[in-house]
């Protein structure tokens, strides 16, 4: 059997290719929308995908299964499991608990784990060549390392109606009746990791157990003490933000992404564009935050290149409100090429060119001001663009907090005959926001130093 694991750090998201080295015949679970790793892989295996499922609908990323299934000619196998409100608009063959896919000695049993969505399913991998119990578990948004998924992402993104704590107790009955059936020793292997907004503490390790999970994680005594009660109300409390485009990627999921049209990218000269930007075309200016604050790039957008570049760039990027064309700040083409395949995962799909640099003159100072600046005004309007939790755990007296994931589709609820002065924990997070609301009109001071100086101050 071949087993790999595929993650994007960004998305913090993971994905797998499980194949019978015997046949040849692979299967690709939770693809992301730049499918090339997996055909590359499989060319590099000497396998054939032929199938192609996923474990839910998902929220935090644009699904390539659709993709990947058109470009291999693999079948689609999706979830016809949950509330019919919440099911793939689009062809495929249906999966329901119970079913069996077979790969060569391979066998994928689907098990619906509900909680996280309705229609989640789970898949119990065995290698028949070797033994007859199950090893592997692919959980998605079941059950993470150390964590669960949320129930309350349909509420907060997806115009649920208070369907939280039904979720929850949905949660609470499949880890009961499937996830702790399991022998201890299936391995488990989570849809996401530390970073992801679809739990509120999941581990860094790759990988667990059901033993392991079943000995410490955090819920494993509300389930031996069945209590239920005391489960939801843990589960529920103190769930991170869900950026808003999240929403975006769950509707879109459901009706099935667009397929990919690849064209080559653009390289624009500096001088040649200059005035073009923030008006027939929008830039991202990806330069590291030390190099942002010596000076903004004049009417861009802010998503500095990292680990995180695509979740800031859906904070500031609104491809259904904003149809213009995307040009990136980049080294040059390959790392272009890499920006595009990741903006892709978040549904930023017009990115057409790169700027290889910047004339000073497109540089211009970031309105700021300092912590003595800021607790000498009356009544200041201050927003903290940093989680619920974060918020609570300290802040400026009288801060309104939204998520800067939130800001651009919260900005009827911000002041336009004052500055807002923004801040974060570090400044990074601001700068992404600020930006934004700069490209809406609004005047936006950064608080030097972000919250952390503030409050050493």
């Amino acid at each position: 059997m071949f087993f790999k694991h595929f993650y994007d750090p960004d998305l913090a998201q993971g994905s797998y290719m499980v194949a019978c080295q015997n046949t040849g015949e692979a299967l690709v679970v939770d693809p992301r929308r730049d499918i090339g790793v997996y055909l590359q892989e499989a060319e590099r295996q000497g396998f054939n995908i032929t199938d192609v499922t996923e474990t839910h609908i998902h929220a935090d990323f644009l699904s390539g299964a659709r993709e990947l299934a058109a470009a291999t000619g693999a079948a689609l196998h999706l979830s016809n499991e949950g509330d019919a409100n919440w099911q793939y608009a689009f062809e495929h063959q249906g999966l329901r608990h119970g079913d069996e896919l077979k790969l060569g000695n391979i066998t994928m049993k689907v098990l619906h784990t509900p909680g996280h969505t309705p229609e989640h399913l789970s898949f119990l991998i065995t290698d028949t060549a070797t033994t007859q119990e199950p090893g592997f578990l692919l959980t998605g948004d079941f059950v993470f390392v150390g964590d669960l998924g949320r129930p309350d992402l349909l509420d907060e993104v997806a115009n649920g109606d208070n369907t939280r704590e039904a979720g929850a107790r949905q949660l609470f009955k499949s880890l009961k009746d499937q996830f702790l059936t399991l022998p201890d020793f299936v391995q488990v292997w989570p849809g996401h990791g530390a970073g992801s907004a679809c739990g509120k503490a999941l581990g860094a390790v790759a990988s667990s157990t059901v033993g392991y999970e079943r000995r410490f994680s955090w819920w494993a005594g509300y389930l031996e003490q069945g209590d239920e009660d005391g489960f939801v109300r843990e589960l529920l409390a103190g769930q991170p933000d869900a950026p808003h485009y999240f929403g975006r990627m769950k509707l879109h999921n459901k009706l099935g992404p667009v397929p990919l049209e690849v064209q080559p990218l653009q390289e624009f000269a500096p001088d040649k564009i200059q005035h073009e930007v923030g008006g027939s075309f929008i830039l991202l200016d990806t330069r590291r935050l030390e190099a942002h604050q010596k000076g903004q790039v004049k009417s861009a957008l802010y998503a500095p290149w990292g680990d995180s570049f695509a979740t800031y760039a859906a904070y500031v990027v609104d491809p259904e409100a904003d149809t213009r064309p995307v040009v990136v700040l980049a080294s040059g083409e390959a790392q272009a090429l890499e920006m595009r395949d990741r903006l892709r995962r978040v549904g930023v799909d017009k990115v057409v060119g790169f700027v290889r640099n910047l004339d000073d003159v497109w540089l211009e100072p970031v309105p700021s001001i300092s912590s003595a600046e800021l607790r000498a005004q009356d009544n200041p309007f201050v927003l903290d663009v940093r989680t619920k939790s974060e918020h609570e755990a300290g802040h400026i007296t009288g801060s309104r907090q939204i998520h800067a994931g939130r800001v651009l589709w919260h900005l009827h609820e911000l002041p336009e005959d004052e500055p807002v002065v923004i801040h974060c924990q570090s400044g990074l997070r601001a700068a992404v926001a600020a930006s934004a609301l700069r490209s809406a009109g609004l005047e936006v001071l950064e608080l030097a130093g972000s919250y952390a100086e503030f409050d050493k101050a």
